[in-house]
């Protein structure tokens, strides 16, 4: 028999949201490629960021489809109420969105200018991880980016790919293409979204920097979650202040483009919440378990997702 709920409690910082149009920022750039060091709070990567005039830690979240500020310390903020969009995560939503803009937003000289930023309180990531968080960088600040993570130093490469480099643009790390493997991506409403399969099923994830956890729907077949060893439940946290009580195991053959993962580490739940506006749902969400497992890079301009081994 499972216990009732482990102590231990994981967080995946992303909001949903429905017929969400955001106006693309006007980036201006130091340097078109920088590196940027980063800290972690639990499994999620903090970037000091300058939002105006209030400089703190942001959380780099490709699962949050653009710039989140906390209210806590953007209230004086003047801000729209979107009744016909949604903002929540996996343990809800709410039925409105309330949104503002950014004049200046910078970060490893990265300067983006006239940024649209949906305020949501993130008091309870917070107090959970015992440090100040401003915001969240969600995915639509990198479309036009080769973005890297190094887990292992620490460090992210980010790259501005002009027009002028279009489908031409070559990160320098990957010169060898025998240290990585290339896997196709796909993005739709600002997610990141990857094929793989698993106990001959096709089965698509969001990949979300913003989440502690791997996680897989509950709805799936149960010939998916014959592959899957449960030991505990947890208690899991979104972007919201509610928590769901969700399934904890490590799921085998786990297979991603040409590479098949054994004993990665995920966490059950209803993702019902999570389908997108023209009615596609996903399968689950790959996190930190599986995006710390080797250094990791994308380019989101040619659609491509680069795992070293």
């Amino acid at each position: 028999m499972l216990p009732m709920v482990d102590s231990i409690h994981t967080t995946v910082v992303d909001t949903i949201q429905a017929n969400v149009n955001y106006n693309d920022p006007v980036l201006t750039t130091d340097n078109p490629s920088c590196i940027i060091p980063f800290s972690r709070a639990g499994n999620l990567i903090l970037i000091q960021a300058k939002a105006d005039t209030t400089q703190g830690k942001f959380i780099l979240d490709t699962g949050a489809p653009g710039l989140v500020l906390n209210l806590t310390y953007f209230r004086n903020y003047a801000t729209t109420t979107h009744n016909d969009e949604e903002q929540g995560s996996v343990s809800g939503t709410t039925a409105s969105v309330n949104r503002t803009e950014v004049k200046q937003l910078s970060f490893g000289g990265f300067h983006y200018h006239k940024v649209e930023a949906d305020m949501l309180s993130l008091a309870h990531i917070e107090n959970s991880k015992g440090v100040k968080i401003l915001g969240l960088l969600g995915m639509s600040m990198f479309k036009q980016c080769s973005l890297t993570i190094d887990y292992e130093k620490n460090l992210i490469y980010l790259h501005h790919i002009t027009r002028k480099e279009g489908n031409t643009y070559r990160d320098e790390m990957l010169k060898d293409t025998a240290a990585y493997n290339t896997v196709p991506i796909e993005v739709a409403e600002n997610k990141v979204m990857v094929r793989s399969e698993m106990a001959g099923k096709k089965l698509k994830f969001v990949i979300d920097c913003g989440a502690e956890t791997n996680i897989l729907d509950s709805r799936l077949p149960n010939k998916i979650f014959e592959q899957v060893t449960i030991n505990r439940r947890i208690s899991l946290a979104g972007s919201g202040s509610k928590k769901v009580e969700a399934l904890y195991g490590e799921m085998q053959n786990f297979r991603i483009g040409s590479s098949v993962i054994y004993n990665l580490p995920v966490v059950i739940t209803n993702l019902e919440k999570s389908c997108f506006s023209f009615g596609e749902c996903i399968d689950g969400v790959l996190g930190f378990d599986f995006l710390s497992l080797h250094k990791i890079g994308f380019n989101f301009v040619t659609d491509k997702m680069y795992i070293w081994k």
